[in-house]
């Protein structure tokens, strides 16, 4: 899914659920440092507050660098948003959309008793894709039920989640149940893949600066096979060359 397209639907979906009620009227209603204790961890993490009114991130705490890289300073909603894996995208908006559905359901008193929680990957700053566990509450809203901030944290699991689908549920906190594995409806389409395991394969040969017939005695298949896939992916991915193609790749996060 395209970055614009992406924050597009997201900005869509997070408007639905906020209100513009003005700063300071409101008092934020718990004390963080009791709901940090709601949060398991099961490796490197950091957290955030995100401010619905505003569309931006209140603070970031310093844990963030450690985990994906990026310096305070640079890290920002929009930054975060730009780096999901494009093939996370269409998860995150469906995610997002149910867990307004589901927050929407709730008895106003019920709103900060639950804990939403979902997967997806994002870029690092070397490069590399990481999975986050992303888990969200409650912590800011007005007397009609309108979120106004949410506290998330976000957990390395790439070590616990290589790879598989990302995946929803709703944790209740205080003696509420929990709905695990959510059933979610897909509004946002996941696009399929574009290229092969054997041309993914190639393109990674390729990447440390194999040549064709290099690859060929690698992969077992012989350098005529190497040169047609190759071709194959500058037309499928609509590079001029193979530089472009790389440069493609690794934006779209397809190797």
């Amino acid at each position: 899914m395209e970055t614009e397209l992406f924050n597009t639907e997201a900005s869509k979906i997070w408007k639905r659920i906020t209100s513009d009620v003005p700063r300071g009227q409101l008092q934020v209603e718990i004390d963080l440092y009791k709901k940090l204790l709601n949060f398991f961890q099961a490796g490197d993490y950091f957290y955030w507050i995100f401010n619905l009114q505003n569309f931006c991130l209140d603070m970031v705490s310093d844990e963030m660098t450690a985990v994906l890289g990026y310096q305070k300073a640079e890290f920002s909603l929009e930054m975060l948003m730009d780096a999901v894996h494009p093939d996370d995208r269409p998860y995150f908006l469906n995610f997002e959309n149910k867990a307004l559905e589901f927050l929407s359901a709730l008895p106003i008193e019920k709103l900060m008793k639950y804990k939403v929680r979902h997967d997806f990957r994002v870029k690092a700053k070397d490069g590399r894709y990481v999975r986050l566990l992303h888990q969200a509450i409650i912590i800011q809203h007005d007397e009609n039920g309108q979120i106004m901030r949410t506290l998330g944290f976000e957990t390395d699991i790439t070590h616990i989640k290589p790879e598989g689908k990302p995946t929803l549920s709703f944790i209740g906190l205080e003696g509420e149940p929990s709905y695990i594995n959510v059933d979610v409806e897909n509004v946002f389409t996941v696009s399929k893949e574009l290229l092969s395991k054997r041309e993914k394969q190639i393109l990674l040969l390729i990447m440390e600066g194999k040549l064709s017939k290099e690859i060929g005695q690698i992969l077992h298949i012989s350098k005529q096979t190497v040169d047609t896939h190759r071709n194959n992916m500058l037309a499928k991915c609509n590079a001029a060359n193979t530089s472009e193609l790389i440069v493609k790749a690794i934006r779209q996060g397809w190797v």
